[in-house]
């Protein structure tokens, strides 16, 4: 095979169709994907393959509701748009039972309290002064473990949901 298969089958857009053609047998070509995306068959291509270096918003929504592929989307603002670049977001489904253990451990009891108290500690004066900014550093840090764990359950859930999937 050709360079070109080989780097094809790295592309997400490749494999988020060639994962939802196991659910709708159209997908399984180019033809079919290109036509139910209304796209041509060579624009299609050009994504799969990389040609394309940023796919157009609309068309990465349409590929990600007709293959039940949300982490197209989250992958889409993660990688290419420079605000969420900056936002803690899952681009991939894990398995869930992992992302089940990492809720259960970002949303422990006593560390939320711990969390809690430390911010009215830092905020309650109106003034974030030198010596608390370590600390609120160390909050932020834990609010974006928990928005990323929040973001891998949204993509399961959205994903089975949707209802080509019977479980994860």
């Amino acid at each position: 095979m050709g360079k070109g298969c080989k780097k094809t089958n790295e592309n997400v857009y490749f494999k988020a169709r060639k994962e939802a053609a196991k659910y709708n047998e159209k997908l399984y070509s180019r033809e079919g994907a290109s036509e139910l995306l209304g796209l041509s068959v060579s624009t299609l291509a050009d994504y799969e393959l990389g040609t394309t270096k940023v796919v157009p918003v609309d068309k990465v929504m349409l590929m990600a509701d007709l293959y039940n592929c949300p982490e197209l989307k989250a992958g889409y603002c993660k990688h290419e748009c420079p605000i969420g670049k900056s936002i803690p977001m899952a681009t991939q489904i894990k398995g869930l039972e992992g992302i089940t253990l990492r809720l259960i451990k970002e949303f422990d009891v006593k560390k939320i309290k711990d969390m809690k108290n430390s911010l009215i500690g830092i905020t309650e004066d109106g003034i974030i002064s030198e010596d608390e900014k370590p600390e609120l550093r160390r909050i932020l840090k834990m609010l974006d473990e928990m928005a990323l764990a929040i973001s891998e359950l949204r993509l399961v859930g959205e994903k089975v949901l949707k209802g080509d999937h019977d479980g994860y």
